[in-house]
């Protein structure tokens, strides 16, 4: 199979066995997308946070996270760069939620972005699970069920956001772990995230989704020279339940503005109707039996650490 990797190979197996035997509405196609429009959100306003951290803070003591190195008010965390030179501060096992400092050009004053799972109406990370792991709350919230979970780590790579994080540290018990709404302890009652409560500069505003929408809309209308003319994750990969307004592109924000319109399901679709059913499921049935065959490894320790093959 030239150009295509055993990696990729896979996960379009994964996607393809998912959408036919865990979610009939691939085999539909696009159209009957709906979403969750009674779904709640939140509308993040980039032009009014100032890296104050105080949502690091209040995520961390909700989700009961370890406490970190340095203190949340320290401000030297925005130096960091990862590896690549480009992407900054991800979340990670010990953090659901970071902020992130930007240098935006035309801008006097330096940007800052909250970054955490933006909960999509059509979760890719759902879709590429063939042990329906990840579930779509009425209320909005994409959760995890981790004794569900093999440890395939396919919604890492099939997330477009780059989200979900995996606990490397434990040997015994690696598990997907992100932001999950503040779910069980605040969505599930009502109640608006922990970090929403207790940000100081209303950058975030939570309610249903179709509600945010209108107002993200009215203040682009009512301040045209202060915001971008978009309103990011309203229609990106099908919507997000977390959507931005920005006074500055939002590809200078480290936002992929190439990012499909459609569900990432769709793409499933589009695969199954272009390549017999048998070459979606078996590869994910043959990868289902050889992770539950192996799973003695994973409970001593072993991890087997092969590594990527590069394209040809």
């Amino acid at each position: 199979m030239k150009g295509i990797t055993r990696r990729k190979f896979i996960l379009a197996g994964m996607w393809g066995a998912t959408a036919v035997i865990m979610n009939g509405k691939a085999a539909h196609g696009k159209a009957d997308f709906e979403g969750y429009p009674e779904g709640m959100g939140v509308l993040v306003d980039l032009t009014r946070c100032v890296g104050c951290r105080t949502c690091e803070a209040a995520c961390n003591n909700e989700q009961n996270l370890p406490v970190p190195d340095r203190p949340f008010y320290d401000q030297s965390v925005f130096d960091e760069v990862h590896h690549d030179g480009k992407q900054k501060r991800r979340t990670d096992e010990n953090a659901y939620t970071v902020v992130n400092r930007y240098d935006a050009e035309g801008s006097e004053e330096a940007v800052y972005r909250k970054i955490q799972c933006n909960h999509c109406n059509e979760p890719a990370c759902l879709t590429s699970c063939f042990v329906s792991a990840y579930t779509k709350t009425k209320e909005g919230a994409v959760i995890y069920n981790p004794k569900a979970c093999v440890g395939c780590r396919n919604c890492m790579i099939a997330c477009p956001f780059r989200i979900p994080a995996y606990t490397y540290s434990k040997a015994l018990n690696p598990v997907i772990k992100k932001c999950i709404f503040c779910y069980d302890t605040r969505l599930v009652n009502g109640q608006p995230p922990a970090c929403i409560e207790a940000c100081p500069m209303e950058v975030l505003t939570f309610g249903h989704r179709d509600d945010l929408i209108k107002i993200a809309h009215e203040r682009i209308r009512m301040h045209p020279d202060v915001y971008i003319d978009h309103l990011y994750g309203e229609r990106e990969v099908g919507g997000t339940a977390w959507m931005y307004l920005s006074g500055v592109p939002f590809e200078q924000v480290g936002i992929d503005t190439t990012l499909q319109k459609d569900p990432i399901l769709s793409n499933a679709s589009e695969f199954l109707s272009n390549v017999p059913v048998v070459l979606a499921v078996w590869p994910a049935l043959f990868m289902g039996f050889h992770l539950l065959a192996t799973g003695d490894n994973r409970e001593s320790g072993e991890e087997n650490h092969e590594p990527e093959r590069k394209e040809e």
